[in-house]
């Protein structure tokens, strides 16, 4: 059979696969990626039909998804939101990447990886998934509470590191010395600062250059624009990656929301070849030896991602109800962490931390959205035993001003089913 024909075949039974797990997944209301990274599992090496021709198609398939689903995410906050989060927002922040970005390097330290390794999956255990949690906070309807933007600051805080630690293990992994590592680190920091600089002056020049009433052209600008600097942040030893997140900060108003409606799809078909793409280079047989570890990883720090919002919400002065919700919707991880894994993955580090990566998002994407709903609901009923049990006098003194504030301001929290969200 000829080779395009072959291509097409595997390629458009892939976006079929897709699209059908991806209607499952919405059926019983619950994330699609762990599905997507299951069907790369099954077409990839040592896989039950490993794909031939379209492999290659799907890789670069697979770095455009990373592409736009930082830009997407770029789309939604302006550089001021940014440079206020900054400066409200950034002791939660430390106190996010303290929390969870230790146990994952210790957990590479303890099983002998090097400190190489620890730095890469200290990565994968801190950052949190954005795309996860907000359709979590849209299912659920919190988008209106008093605890989601808090949330909200953490992601973006997040996110704004990795333009500081995607330089880093990009140098580390490709065995560059100190000179290197800290030259490209200068030049990540210098570009990341200067986009900043020029999308907070210049923001409403660039948005009225690409600006346009015509869907087509719209489209066309913005992703020309977005995989132009991409590719030029790349060759500067930049992640492409937070290339195209400052693309997304510098457009704003009606073309941010415009280029927002037409690049979702194309957002969601590649952010689907991109978890595949991951899945096609691990072999299934290597999950198993990494499962216990993964497990422990991902109970530690679920842990402490829903410490890290308690703590947050509660310096905000949200009510405890909305820091124990704060914390569940946190813990979900998801493309961030498979991305950082991913540079690991290439450059042969670790073998085994593709596979550890791969089944820690597994958990904690299943598990994310069920924190997020439930969490709240379990501490309630473990709090209300623990005053139950007290006596009479403590259950009193325990749920006189501190509860009544809490249920005062819990009102307030969720929206009625006839107000709308807030945004």
């Amino acid at each position: 059979m000829h080779s395009s024909a072959v291509f097409l075949i595997e390629f458009g039974a892939i976006i079929l696969g897709l699209g059908l797990l991806g209607r499952f997944a919405g059926r019983f209301q619950f994330s699609p990626i762990p599905l997507y990274l299951l069907a790369g599992l099954a077409f990839g090496e040592g896989g039950l039909l490993p794909l031939g021709t379209s492999e290659e198609f799907v890789a670069i398939g697979a770095e455009i998804g990373v592409i736009l689903l930082l830009l997407m995410l770029g789309l939604e906050y302006t550089a001021t939101d940014l440079v206020s989060n900054l400066k409200t927002q950034y002791p939660a922040g430390l106190v996010d990447a303290a929390l969870n970005a230790l146990p994952g390097a210790a957990m590479a330290l303890l099983l002998g990886w090097g400190p190489v390794a620890a730095v890469v999956l200290a990565g994968v255990t801190w950052i949190s998934s954005s795309g996860v949690i907000a359709k979590v906070l849209g299912d659920l309807g919190r988008l209106g509470n008093r605890e989601t933007p808090v949330i909200l600051s953490i992601l973006v805080l997040e996110d704004l590191s990795m333009a500081v630690y995607l330089p880093i293990i990009t140098a580390l992994l490709a065995g560059a010395g100190l000179a290197a590592g800290s030259a490209t680190l200068a030049i990540a920091l210098g570009v990341a600062g200067l986009v900043l600089v020029v999308a907070v002056r210049y923001g409403r020049h660039i948005s009225r250059f690409v600006s346009s009433d015509d869907p087509e052209k719209l489209l066309l600008v913005v992703l020309g624009l977005t995989l132009l600097v991409a590719g030029v942040a790349q060759q500067l030893q930049v992640s492409a990656a937070v290339g195209a997140f400052l693309v997304g900060i510098a457009l704003s108003g009606e073309v941010a929301e415009g280029a927002h409606g037409l690049l979702s799809p194309l957002r969601d078909l590649f952010a689907a070849v991109f978890f595949v793409f991951f899945g096609l280079h691990t072999d299934p047989a290597s999950i198993p030896p990494v499962l216990l570890p993964a497990l422990a990883l991902a109970v530690v720090t679920a842990g402490t991602k829903i410490a890290t919002g308690y703590w947050a919400a509660k310096r905000a002065g949200i009510s405890a109800k909305g820091r124990w919700r704060a914390g569940g919707t946190l813990v979900a991880r998801g493309e961030f962490s498979i991305v950082i894994a991913g540079l690991a993955v290439t450059s042969g580090i670790e073998p085994r931390l593709g596979p550890l990566a791969t089944a820690y998002v597994l958990i904690l994407v299943i598990v994310g959205p069920l924190t997020a709903r439930y969490t709240e609901p379990v501490a309630a009923l473990l709090g209300g035993r623990g005053r139950r049990s007290a006596g009479p006098s403590e259950a009193s003194e325990s749920s006189d001003p501190e509860s009544e504030s809490d249920v005062a301001q819990d009102r307030d929290l969720v929206p009625s089913p006839d107000a709308p969200a807030e945004k």
